[in-house]
């Protein structure tokens, strides 16, 4: 039903490709069922999370080589033991415990676990919150097999506790909740209009600017208008293709008129973040909430040169910008406006503990002594270890793009992730 985008994309396996037609078949009936049209979001969150079909719900490996893409936990042990300090740091300011969301193949709860056994730093339980029952007995597995006298102290959940007290970490995980794709268009029309309007297609309008235009010895006003339509998901001869709509989301609605873009500007809107966020700040009594992900401020997220957006699927470690291609057997992904996660903790009644990007977080914590540890003349282990460091940190690797965001309660002491190289001012 869908195509390749890039002829280089490698071919599914013929029961992957059965699997991803069984998606496609259940993401039609949804549209169908919803009057020919659903919001990306809606289309993004069953190709990712679908029962036993999503992406991230069905029986693949996804991460490390054999996967679409590597984490920085899959990366290097590095990642996990840095981050450790770190979270060991937020608990002795708190209480002993650590929430993961999204816990992957559990490398990074190993590996912090391992760490913090070093640090004489254990918490009393490390809970994660995971979707897939797939990930979650690979989590079992792994933690079993590497850390069997601390498997006791891990538990899994189905949904946000009541409280929250302690570290809350949650790596590559906003990058993955579902995005609405919205689509500026600017138009010029005579006399003046409400802030939000509808035209005779149904069109949500906003106003952006009063402009005075001459004509001849004449002058007329006109107002400029902003055209805001939701790019969603329908359903073509040949396969799903796009089409837009009037945003009847009342949220979605204001925080689009909000966004000031160039003309025919397309890009994301994740509301899902809001909800987690707030859902997080309503439990949480004291501690701290750390988000690892890549993405940037406001400013850059809109930026002029992105207007098509930040969109991304990853097959195989090929990415390319088409979720249309096999649902089910790739991940879906949008880069995280790091603003609107600060400002919607904040009015939730979070403080902002800091923000920084992920080199800067790592070599604060202290990532240079772990590796230290291990003597350059073992080069069978330093040599690895060093290479994996810089990838971590490089500008041309991951140590620019991705971002660590700190936001909490009642934390009296500041964070040493953040003592050095604070981007709070691109917020």
């Amino acid at each position: 039903m869908n195509t390749s985008p890039d002829t280089s994309l490698p071919i599914p396996a013929p029961a992957a490709a059965e699997h991803s037609a069984r998606l496609v078949d259940a993401i039609r009936r949804d549209i169908e069922a919803n009057g020919g049209w659903i919001s990306f979001a809606r289309y993004m969150e069953l190709a990712l999370y679908a029962p036993g079909l999503g992406y991230y719900t069905a029986g693949a490996h996804k991460f490390g080589e054999a996967g679409d893409f590597i984490t920085a936990p899959e990366l290097s042990p590095l990642f996990g033991r840095t981050l450790a300090r770190q979270v060991a740091e937020i608990m002795a300011n708190s209480t002993q415990h650590i929430l993961e969301l999204g816990a992957g193949s559990g490398k990074l709860a190993a590996d912090m676990l391992g760490e913090l056994e070093q640090l004489g730093s254990l918490p009393e339980r490390y809970s994660i919150l995971e979707v897939s029952a797939d990930l979650r007995e690979r989590q079992r597995e792994l933690i079993q097999q590497r850390l069997p006298h601390l498997f006791d102290r891990v538990c899994w959940l189905d949904g946000l506790p009541e409280t929250l007290s302690g570290a809350v970490v949650a790596n590559e995980v906003l990058d993955a909740l579902p995005v609405h794709l919205v689509h500026w268009q600017d138009s010029a029309l005579n006399g003046h209009g409400k802030n939000v309007i509808s035209d005779e297609t149904g069109h949500a309008r906003s106003l952006a600017s009063t402009l005075s235009l001459k004509e001849g010895e004449g002058a007329r006003e006109s107002l400029r208008e902003t055209i805001i339509t939701e790019r969603g998901v329908a359903l073509g001869e040949s396969g799903f293709i796009w089409q837009e709509r009037a945003i009847t989301d009342n949220e979605l609605l204001q925080a689009a008129g909000q966004i000031k873009t160039p003309d025919d500007y397309v890009s994301e809107i994740c509301l899902a973040a809001r909800g987690l966020i707030n859902s997080l700040a309503s439990r949480l009594t004291q501690g701290a909430m750390l988000f690892i992900d890549y993405g940037f401020g406001a400013g850059e997220y809109y930026h002029p040169q992105r207007a098509q957006g930040t969109l991304m699927c990853h097959y195989r470690h090929h990415s390319h910008d088409d979720p249309f291609f096999l649902p089910g057997l790739q991940d879906i992904t949008a880069h995280v406006n790091f603003t609107d996660v600060a400002e919607c903790g904040i009015d939730a009644g979070m403080e902002l503990l800091g923000y920084t990007n992920q080199a800067f977080f790592l070599i604060n914590n202290n990532i240079t002594d772990i590796l230290k540890i291990i003597s350059p003349e073992n080069l069978r282990e330093f040599l690895p270890l060093s290479a994996q460091l810089q990838k971590l940190t490089s500008p041309a690797e991951m140590g620019e793009l991705f971002k660590v965001i700190a936001l909490g309660k009642n934390m009296e002491q500041p964070l040493s992730g953040f003592t050095q190289g604070s981007l709070g001012r691109l917020l």
